[in-house]
């Protein structure tokens, strides 16, 4: 099958950098709003079956848009919500913020037992994510889109995916409603045949007046 993990639009909290990871989480922007009104003109044409989302609202904001277009309902489920930040929540200094990137890209390399600060392990994360995925291959849908966050695709598709290394995905950040497809299976495992890094479709992260190139991401989660 087809998994379209795509990272939710632009939010209040990432216009302030900060890990926002606790529920209900920041809303989306005006820009976040118009991403996610481009997404069915991405996608809409993918022969998505089935749209999930997390609970966080932004992430179910950012999904509206195209289970509207295509007649589909978004079924929330807490183990796509965002890795938890732990004693780092709402944090946007450096350090906080280079300890986040690499316990989840530790978790990645190999060590999924470390502990975000006050917060959950890769092996408790990846678990959760995990349980969502095979609930999604199990229910026989040929494609699904997944909307999910920055951190928790990174560090998921680097784990799982024969071909995305760590070194690729701490060089390479999904921008707001960018997105990486996976085809394969939770037994088969899964390979990644695009890695899309800005917005599809639909307005920049850093562009003012929502459109112009892409460029790099401005915030984490």
């Amino acid at each position: 099958m087809r998994l379209i993990l795509v990272r939710h639009g632009q939010t209040t909290s990432n216009l302030g950098g900060l890990l926002d990871t606790a529920e209900p989480g920041a809303d989306l922007t005006d820009l976040g709003r118009r991403q996610a009104a481009a997404l069915p003109g991405a996608l809409g044409d993918e022969g998505i079956e089935a749209i999930y989302a997390s609970t966080l609202v932004r992430t179910q904001q950012t999904a509206a848009p195209l289970a509207a277009a295509l007649g589909l309902r978004v079924q929330v489920r807490a183990g796509l919500r965002e890795i938890g930040a732990g004693t780092l929540e709402m944090l946007g200094d450096t350090p906080s913020l280079d300890t986040y990137i690499g316990t989840f890209l530790t978790w990645a390399d190999g060590d999924p037992d470390l502990r975000m600060p006050g917060g959950e392990s890769g092996a408790e994360f990846y678990a959760r994510f995990d349980e969502v995925v095979a609930e999604v291959a199990g229910s026989g849908v040929g494609t699904a889109a997944l909307v999910s966050h920055g951190a928790a695709i990174r560090s998921w598709t680097a784990a799982r995916t024969e071909n995305i290394t760590t070194e690729h995905v701490a060089a390479n950040p999904v921008t707001n409603t960018g997105a990486v497809v996976l085809e394969g299976s939770p037994t088969a495992g899964w390979y990644a045949v695009t890695w899309e890094g800005h917005a599809l479709g639909g307005p920049r992260v850093d562009a003012p007046s929502g459109d112009g190139p892409a460029g790099e991401p401005v915030s984490l989660v």
